[in-house]
């Protein structure tokens, strides 16, 4: 058995803005090293711990330098991916061989009500984006890479928000709930006294849990994204078979949703070369 683990940040309990979040605020960086490191002490002495060959960390928040590399000595078995730029952004060095995808500290989607630091891979660049006429989150896109390689996102961290977008979708995840919004950048975070118990048991669960279902999209798949500004999108537009929709708006197609996750990024990181 392998397991991938995708950590965010803003889902995190005990954060709730983006400056609170820098390298140089070290309270939080062990709210969210204890948090994912609760989760793999209850991997390893889970029942399930002899038949796991491999966990693989992918510190996927911002540029990837948030975990700190000692959280591998817990176990021979565990390995870290670290910063960025990368290929497959939040999934990086991901493939089929994975039993099972875990993605902790994540967060709603940009615009959400009541969600804390709301986004979808960039808060400063896209106003909205869907697949398939669905409203995306980081979560969604990410379960969605998970499942193009036949592999089921099993549990899932984060805000209460977060936890309200992923039910209708995705009805058979454990959801470890650890925080709800007050505003966009005010949380109620929950005690980890609270939250820990809970993503032990819901960790427990998921290394049972047998034929999870995947999350997919049906081909072809079409990527639409509003971004904050016309510049935005000019050079968006840029990227080759890209087609402009109005001001703001770029729609990309393919039938190879591999080529729609990447494309993510891309579209993404051409839009921050903008003058605004």
């Amino acid at each position: 058995m392998k397991i991938y683990i995708s950590i965010d940040m803003e889902g995190m309990p005990g954060t709730y803005n983006w400056d609170q979040e820098k390298t140089n605020r070290p309270a939080v960086r062990k709210a969210m090293q204890d948090h994912v490191t609760t989760c793999l002490q209850a991997i390893l002495n889970s029942r399930q711990a002899g038949q796991i060959n491999e966990i693989c960390i992918a510190d996927s928040h911002s540029g990837g330098d948030n975990l700190d590399y000692d959280i591998t000595s817990m176990d021979k078995r565990i390995s870290l991916v670290s910063g960025g730029p990368r290929p497959a952004y939040m999934m990086p060095a991901f493939d089929s061989s994975y039993s099972m995808v875990f993605l902790l500290g994540y967060h709603a989607g940009t615009g959400a009500l009541k969600a804390n630091m709301d986004h979808t891979y960039s808060n400063s660049r896209i106003q909205k984006i869907w697949i398939n006429g669905m409203r995306m989150n980081e979560a969604l896109i990410n379960a969605a890479y998970a499942g193009y390689h036949q592999v089921p996102v099993a549990l899932i961290s984060g805000d209460k928000a977060l936890q309200e977008e992923m039910t209708q979708p995705m009805p058979w995840l454990e959801f470890v709930c650890t925080k709800e919004a007050v505003a966009k950048f005010a949380a109620k975070n929950y005690s980890p006294l609270q939250v820990n118990p809970l993503l032990i048991a819901a960790v427990n669960r998921s290394l049972f849990k047998s034929d999870i279902p995947l999350y997919t999209f049906d081909s072809p798949i079409t990527l639409k994204i509003e971004f904050h500004s016309t510049a935005m999108a000019d050079v968006a537009c840029l990227m080759p078979h890209t087609k402009r929709l109005d001001g703001r708006t770029v729609e990309y197609t393919d039938s190879d949703y591999g080529v729609i996750f990447e494309a993510i990024m891309a579209l993404v990181t051409l839009a921050s070369t903008a003058s605004i």
